[in-house]
């Protein structure tokens, strides 16, 4: 039994009948559903083998209600998830390969993060990354708006909607960058926070912008250093502790530089910061 969703360009196949079901229930993903055909980029299987062991553990969170490892085992890279009590969620991807094995406990709120990790090792060589943003399309073309969680990235965009005629949201939380030919592009995916945008669709990247809260609005453009330290931040935190994987992180934040301008947005939530941020970037 297979499922197969086409997220970001990639065909991703699920294996497994408890995955399938597991996967089919988490919020989004049914809008990137297709027909299981022809050959996937990436796999997902439902793993009942005995779990690899830690060799070594490079990033790890303990928040209030759920913990997270990520690292290495002997073979490739090793991910777990759980709540304070209770079973683990495990991902495991083998160095060079497109499947990521996933076993133990697959509740939906766990099984939604250990999938956007295991898809982004499985994308990170083919400069594709999941960025932490909130995302505009306008006149067909994509903005993103960058900051620390609470720094107003979602009113923001709100802002845009309500006063840019023709501004609309891609994506909430974590759109898809992927480098086409030298170029960024950005995709809509399974995963936006708490706001239900899953849009199947892609646009070319024109702008970033980095927010902070302010009693005034004023804009700013980034060098080189400043923007790439404005990026980096937003891609996955687990990667940054892997040389490979900071490596092809690093490799797509050029690419992306090499072709769109960077800002720094001080600004108050009005909508004349909505405009000056429009303005900078598309013009009068």
């Amino acid at each position: 039994m297979e499922k197969d969703y086409l997220i970001a360009g990639f065909r991703l196949r699920i294996n497994g009948e408890p995955l399938i079901a597991a996967i089919a229930g988490i919020a989004g993903f049914q809008v990137f559903a297709v027909e299981a055909v022809g050959e996937a980029h990436f796999g997902f299987s439902f793993a009942e083998s005995d779990v690899p062991e830690f060799e070594r553990e490079l990033y790890h969170t303990e928040l209030e209600l759920t913990r997270t490892r990520f690292g290495r085992y002997a073979g490739g890279y090793l991910f777990e998830t759980s709540y304070a009590t209770g079973p683990s969620l495990w991902v495991w991807v083998e160095d060079g390969k497109r499947t990521a094995h996933i076993a133990g406990n697959l509740d939906v709120n766990l099984l939604r993060f250990a999938c956007w990790i295991a898809l982004g090792i499985l994308m990170a060589p083919e400069k594709s990354v999941a960025i932490h943003t909130s995302t505009i399309v306008y006149r067909d073309k994509a903005v993103l708006f960058l900051g620390e969680s609470g720094t107003g990235k979602s009113t923001h965009t709100r802002l845009w909607r309500e006063n840019i005629e023709g501004a609309k949201l891609l994506n909430d939380d974590s759109p898809i960058v992927r480098i086409h030919n030298g170029k960024p592009f950005v995709y809509g995916s399974p995963w936006s926070g708490k706001t239900p945008c899953y849009k199947t669709e892609c646009y070319e990247l024109v702008g970033c912008v980095r927010l902070s809260q302010a009693p005034y609005n004023e804009i700013k453009k980034l060098n080189v250093m400043q923007a790439y330290g404005a990026l980096h931040p937003s891609c996955p935190p687990d990667f940054a502790y892997d040389d490979y994987l900071y490596d092809c992180i690093s490799e797509i934040l050029n690419d992306v530089l090499t072709c769109v301008p960077v800002y720094h947005l001080a600004c108050l939530p009005n909508a004349d910061a909505a405009r000056l941020s429009c303005k900078t970037i598309f013009g009068a």
